[in-house]
């Protein structure tokens, strides 16, 4: 049999050429594969609440944070421009602004600001700290503890490109929410590669909601009408519907996220007590952060300290502001200002969530006047489990 002979030459540029389409094809493989180890380089924290609940003070916690950009309550714009719907139907456009919004994405609001426009038209926008510091307004450093006051007066005027400016330049993208009453909605940004989200699930006792929401009834009337879907109509909270959907919300987030929760939850679910929170607040914040990989530094301690150890409980007027009051003092007001046939009515609509998220019912008037007799129950291990995050301490 002959042989054919092929010079050396041109077998090592064919095993060269065969080499290099294999590294080719697997670099191109690779590209396409998940990159399911690698974390996004920002952390996103959604503050979950309802309305009147100290989410408005937890927000600040985190907006006075240097290493945090802060947003509250932007689906505020969703429900303005699109009141006739139902809070279920507007569930998921929420969401996707939310999803925008973690992603620094913020041309998701040409849909519902269409004008050219400047940092004031965002809602609650001086709340943010990092809307009122350089590199969205020269006025303040990142460190400084702003006010709102002064950030308005300072900042309005900025061009809206600054939010997405501001908010690509920090570690910690956190948004505060009151429009989710199902944690199901959220699913699809908690599997989602591109979000390391993780969540604070903020409740109060439904009694001293009740007593707060009180102080901010025409405020509250348009959102009262889409939680109950009244296509449009605006609705004063007489017979406590909308609390009842309130309460029912927090034992589904609640039960959700620690009854067999799915395995994408893990360490990804915090509860906070706005009691608890108020009588120790450097201890409950210090987890807080511990939890979203923060820390506190010694001037967000002394400011925490001025605003938690004020006088008196807050005036009518401040309802919607951050100002220094006896935090403890607020938390119990209610107990003094609701007639005793308001709290049973209450107890009647918020009943489970009463007991599930761990505050005690009153049997009479005797025992809501009596403020030694303390309705916040010491925190079960089973029933604040927390879903796998259990601070040690």
């Amino acid at each position: 049999m002959a042989r054919i002979r092929i010079p050396s030459t041109i077998v090592i540029i064919f095993v060269t050429v065969q080499t290099g389409f294999l590294l080719f094809m697997y670099a191109r493989y690779s590209s396409f594969m998940p990159q399911s180890e690698e974390k996004p380089s920002q952390v996103h924290i959604l503050i979950l609440s309802s309305w009147r609940s100290g989410s408005s003070f937890v927000g600040q916690l985190f907006s006075q944070h240097p290493s945090v950009f802060y947003l509250m309550e932007p689906a505020w714009h969703v429900w303005v421009a699109m009141y006739q719907n139902s809070a279920k139907v507007l569930h998921m456009a929420v969401r996707d602004l939310v999803r925008s919004v973690f992603q620094c994405d913020m041309s998701v609001f040409d849909a519902y600001m269409p004008w050219k426009r400047n940092l004031s038209d965002l809602f609650q926008w001086a709340a943010s700290r990092a809307l009122c510091s350089a590199p969205a307004c020269d006025s303040f450093q990142r460190t400084d503890i702003t006010s709102e006051l002064a950030c308005k007066t300072l900042c309005g005027r900025y061009p809206f490109s600054k939010v997405e400016e501001a908010c690509k330049t920090y570690s910690h993208v956190v948004i505060k929410e009151v429009r989710f009453f199902d944690l199901k909605v959220l699913y699809p940004l908690l599997t989602d590669p591109s979000l390391n989200l993780k969540i604070i699930h903020l409740v109060r006792d439904p009694r001293a909601v009740v007593k707060s929401r009180e102080q901010s009834v025409k405020a509250l009337a348009r959102d009262n009408g889409i939680v109950l879907s009244t296509n449009g109509t605006k609705v004063e909270d007489s017979k406590y519907k909308v609390m009842q959907e309130v309460c029912r919300s927090h034992v589904q987030i609640y039960e959700t996220a620690t009854l067999k929760p799915p395995n994408f939850l893990k360490d990804r679910y915090l509860m906070v007590r706005f009691e608890d929170l108020v009588r120790d607040p450097l201890s409950e914040i210090s987890e807080m952060y511990k939890f979203a990989d923060l820390s506190l530094t010694p001037r967000l301690k002394s400011w925490i300290y001025n605003i938690t150890h004020g006088q008196g409980p807050g005036k009518k007027k401040e309802a919607f502001k951050i100002t220094s009051r006896d935090a403890v003092s607020v938390s119990q007001a209610w107990r003094n200002v609701l007639s005793f046939q308001k709290v049973k009515k209450i107890q009647e609509v918020c009943k489970g969530a009463i007991n599930i998220l761990g505050y005690q019912l009153l049997d009479s008037e005797k025992e809501q006047r009596d403020l030694t007799l303390d309705l916040v129950l010491p925190r079960r291990q089973n029933q604040f489990s927390w879903s796998s995050f259990n601070p040690k301490h």
